[in-house]
C-alpha cells in the first residue's frame, strides 16, 4: 500500500521566487501574469517572512506575511502581519500544507512582536478556523450617471481640478493618502515601494479601456488664485488636496453614447475635495455609467445623489483580521465609551490568547490585563478579530450566537465601547 511523501516547508531563498509566483498564479487559475505584476511583486517581497511547502522537488504551497502598520481606533498605527500570496496545489489538497504554513506564520508573527495579522480572502470559508474574523468590508456601485445628480457642498466649487501624469503626481498623491492614514481604522500606513502598485497599469489588464488617468483636486489660500501662467499652465501655489484615478472605456448603443468610467483609487482630505471629483467623475463626456470598487461603506456620495436606487449599491466583505496577542491589541486602540468587561477568549489554534482578559479602557487609552476575575463576555478570538476595528458590533455578533453575555448589561456596554465612529476601510490590497 503506498504512503504519502511528507512534505517539508522552508523560508523561501531568492533565487525561487520565479517558480514560487507560478506556483502561485497556477493556483488561482490566473493566465501568464504581466511582466510589470511579476516585477513589482518580487521587489516587494520580503523572502524572510515568506514560506515555501515542498514535496520532494515539488512546491506545493506558498504563503508570505509583509510588515505593514495598521490604524486602529484612537488613530495608533499598530505593527501587522500583512498575510498574503497564500496557495496550496491541487494536487495536494487536504493533507495539511494549509495548516503548516498558517501554524508557521502565527507562531513567527508571535516572535517577531506583532500583535496583530490581516488578510484579504480569496474563500472566506478557509480563515475563520485560523482565528480570521471580517472586520472591513467595501462599497461596491454601478452608478448610471445619465440619470443621477449629486448635490454637493459648499465650497465645492472652490476647488479646482486638473488632469496630472499620474507618475508624476504620484508623491503629492501618497502625501493625500498619508494624512488620510491616522483619520480611518483598517488604512495601512504605506511601506516604501508600495506606491508603485497604484500605478500598475499593463495594457493586456486594461479589458479595451484607456490607459490610467489622474485628475488632482488643488485649493489655494483666500479667495483668489493665483493667475493661470503662460496661458493655461498650472497655477502656482496650490495644495493638492484629493486625486482621483480612474480609466474610461468608449461604448455606444443604439440611443447613443454608453461610455463607462472605471474608478481606480480617490482619496480626499475635505469634503469640498471629496465632492469635486466625484463629481468630476460623474460628468465625464460621453460616459453615461461609473463603476465603483473598494470604497468605504460609509463613503458621502451616497448621501449626495439624486436616486441611490439607480447606484445599484452593494456590500461586501474586505480585510480580515487576526489578534495574534490579545493583550496588546486590546490595550493598543481606544474606546468610544469607557469599558471595563473580563472577556473569557477562546483560541485553540493560538492557546496563548485562551482564557480570561480584563479589558479596562476609554476614550484616552486602555489596558488588558490576564485576570481570575469572573468571565463576564465569552468568544472567540474571530469574533475579537471582527469587532476589534469598530465596524462590526458585538451585540450583532451575540445575535450570531457568537458571543455570549453572563453578566447582564455586559453586552450592550462593550459593543458601544467597541465601535467606531468612522467605518473601518482596508484600501491598500496585497
Amino acid at each position: 500500500m503506498a504512503t504519502e511523501r511528507a512534505t517539508e516547508l522552508k523560508v523561501l531563498r531568492p533565487e525561487e521566487f520565479d517558480g514560487w509566483w507560478d506556483h502561485l498564479v497556477r493556483a488561482f487559475g490566473a493566465g501568464p501574469a504581466p511582466a510589470e505584476e511579476r516585477d513589482l511583486d518580487r521587489s516587494l517581497t520580503e523572502y524572510e517572512r515568506s514560506l515555501a511547502v515542498w514535496d520532494g522537488s515539488e512546491l506545493v504551497g506558498t504563503a508570505g506575511a509583509f510588515r505593514f502598520r495598521m490604524t486602529v481606533p484612537g488613530g495608533a498605527v499598530l505593527p501587522t502581519a500583512g498575510i498574503t500570496m497564500v496557495s496550496v496545489a491541487a494536487t495536494h489538497r487536504r493533507r495539511g500544507v494549509l495548516t503548516s504554513m498558517m501554524r508557521r506564520q502565527l507562531d513567527d508573527i508571535r516572535e517577531w512582536g506583532e500583535p496583530l495579522a490581516a488578510l484579504t480572502a480569496s474563500e472566506p470559508a478557509i480563515y475563520g478556523r485560523f482565528g480570521y474574523g471580517a472586520a472591513t468590508f467595501q462599497l461596491q456601485a454601478e452608478i448610471d450617471t445619465s440619470r443621477v445628480t449629486l448635490e454637493v457642498p459648499a465650497g465645492t466649487g472652490d476647488v479646482r481640478l486638473r488632469y496630472a501624469d499620474p507618475a508624476e503626481a504620484l508623491g503629492a498623491c501618497e502625501a493625500v493618502y498619508a494624512e488620510l492614514v491616522p483619520l480611518r481604522p483598517g488604512m495601512l500606513a504605506r511601506q516604501p515601494g508600495w506606491e508603485r502598485a497604484g500605478l500598475l497599469d499593463p495594457e493586456s489588464e486594461r479589458g479595451g479601456a484607456s490607459a490610467l488617468q489622474c485628475v488632482v483636486a488643488e485649493q489655494f489660500e483666500g479667495r483668489e488664485a493665483p493667475s493661470i501662467e503662460g496661458g493655461g499652465g498650472r497655477r502656482a501655489g496650490g495644495k493638492i488636496t484629493g486625486y482621483a484615478r480612474f480609466r474610461t472605456k468608449m461604448g455606444w448603443s443604439a440611443s447613443g453614447h454608453d461610455g463607462t468610467v472605471t474608478l481606480e483609487d480617490l482619496a480626499a482630505l475635505d469634503p469640498a475635495s471629496d465632492a469635486a471629483l466625484w463629481r468630476f467623475l460623474f460628468g465625464i463626456d460621453l460616459m453615461s455609467k461609473l463603476t465603483v470598487r473598494g470604497r468605504p461603506v460609509d463613503d458621502a456620495w451616497q448621501y449626495q445623489v439624486s436616486d441611490i436606487r439607480r447606484c445599484l449599491t452593494r456590500v461586501r466583505d474586505m480585510g480580515y483580521v487576526r489578534l495574534v496577542d490579545v493583550g496588546a491589541a486590546l490595550a493598543a486602540r481606544t474606546y468610544q465609551a469607557p469599558v471595563d468587561v473580563v472577556l473569557e477568549v477562546a483560541d485553540a489554534f493560538c492557546p496563548w490568547n485562551a482564557g480570561r482578559w480584563r479589558l479596562t479602557g476609554d476614550a484616552k487609552g486602555a489596558s488588558c490585563e490576564r485576570t481570575t476575575d469572573a468571565a463576564e463576555l465569552t468568544l472567540s478570538v474571530r469574533e475579537l478579530g471582527a469587532a476589534y476595528l469598530g465596524g462590526v458590533s458585538l451585540l450583532s455578533l451575540a445575535r450570531a450566537g457568537r458571543v455570549g453575555e453572563l453578566r447582564p448589561g455586559a453586552l450592550a456596554e462593550a459593543s458601544v465601547a467597541f465601535g467606531s465612529p468612522v467605518l473601518p476601510w482596508l484600501p491598500h490590497g496585497f
